[in-house]
């Protein structure tokens, strides 16, 4: 792609090099070659970025006062956001060609155009697939499962009865949507339990990515519901009912008890656990191996902290205060367990 052809979808100004010069892929700065693409948005990577044999370097403006002049230069506000954008642009999602004679597909699908189904994917009755869509190998979809346009669902994912997806959803290899939450009810007399009913749907809403393995259950008798843009690492877990705010991220390893939610632009780290009917509030940012207990709220206004503050430890508090909390039991513990001597 010309480099023009990128300012033109991206914005940008280019201040040297011309915007006919070809763009085949952004590296790192050890790997650059002149038909790349390399970004600094530091001082400390500036340097390293000009010194690199890239092609075409996106720096924030007036992030260096003279330039080599080798390579294309380009400013913009953002430069990291620009590089991943470039990046997305240059190397798109393979696409396939139709439905793999090893597939499963009936009649009662209806499939957009453009849609690729891949070897032995199994489509169940009356599912709806729209244009431009990608469904790889193995994947199973079940009953009337939708899905939006230019979704890509990777290898072995399963997609319970009745799970809908927005458009542009990335599903990784192995997630599992749409299956029963873990409710259950127990018998007060022989400590037997039979299972809630779990008969609502999942809902996916545009532009969100799930990582490999993760598993989000169905409503027990509504929905539960991911909104726009959220991002989902490997191996997160959330919870029947639950109800996660746009532009939220979730960290490896999080898990999300049934009936809560979470605000939008949240961040959880890794392996935040969160309590059954509990509630995050908006902006709200979880250390990793943060904890929310079951029904508690946690925002920033009820942590008297500003936004951006981290929150650590369980239950979830400033990291500064657990940091001094940590200080102080040092100390105890250093003179043996005694407090101080009263003066």
């Amino acid at each position: 792609m010309k480099l023009g052809e990128l300012i033109e979808k991206l914005g940008g100004v280019l201040i040297q090099g011309s915007p006919q010069l070809d763009v085949e892929y952004v590296s790192s700065y050890e790997e650059a070659v002149p038909s790349s693409l390399v970004f600094a948005d530091s001082k400390a990577t500036v340097a390293d970025a000009l010194s690199s044999g890239a092609g075409a370097i996106v720096l924030a403006p007036g992030a260096a006062s003279t330039y080599p002049d080798s390579p294309s230069i380009v400013e913009a506000e953002q430069p990291r956001l620009w590089f991943a954008k470039a990046a997305k642009l240059l190397n798109p999602p393979l696409r396939g060609k139709g439905v793999h004679p090893t597939a499963v597909v009936p009649r009662t699908a209806v499939l957009g155009e453009g849609v690729t189904i891949g070897p032995m994917a199994v489509l169940g009755e009356d599912v709806s697939i729209g244009a431009s869509s990608h469904i790889r190998a193995g994947v199973v979809l079940g009953t009337a499962v939708s899905i939006g346009e230019d979704c890509q669902i990777y290898p072995r994912a399963v997609l319970y009865g009745g799970t809908k997806l927005g458009n542009r959803v990335v599903v990784h290899a192995g997630v599992v949507l749409g299956a029963d939450g873990f409710g259950y009810v127990r018998d007060a007399k022989t400590g037997a339990y039979t299972q809630f009913p779990q008969q609502g749907i999942l809902v996916i809403e545009d532009d969100v990515e799930i990582g490999a393995n993760s598993t989000i259950d169905r409503g027990a008798l509504a929905e539960t519901r991911i909104r726009r843009g959220t991002k989902i690492d490997n191996l997160v877990h959330v919870g029947h009912n639950c109800d996660i705010g746009e532009d939220v991220i979730l960290v490896m390893g999080t898990g999300i008890s049934g009936s809560s939610t979470v605000g939008k632009g949240a961040v959880l780290a890794g392996q935040v656990g969160v309590g059954d009917h509990a509630h995050i509030g908006p902006g709200v940012i979880l250390g990793g191996q943060a904890g929310v207990l079951s029904g508690k709220t946690i925002t920033n206004e009820s942590a008297g902290v500003k936004p951006g503050t981290v929150l650590w430890g369980t239950p979830a508090r400033p990291l500064t205060q657990v940091l001094r909390e940590i200080a102080v039991l040092a100390r105890l513990v250093k003179r043996g367990g005694k407090p101080p001597s009263a003066s």
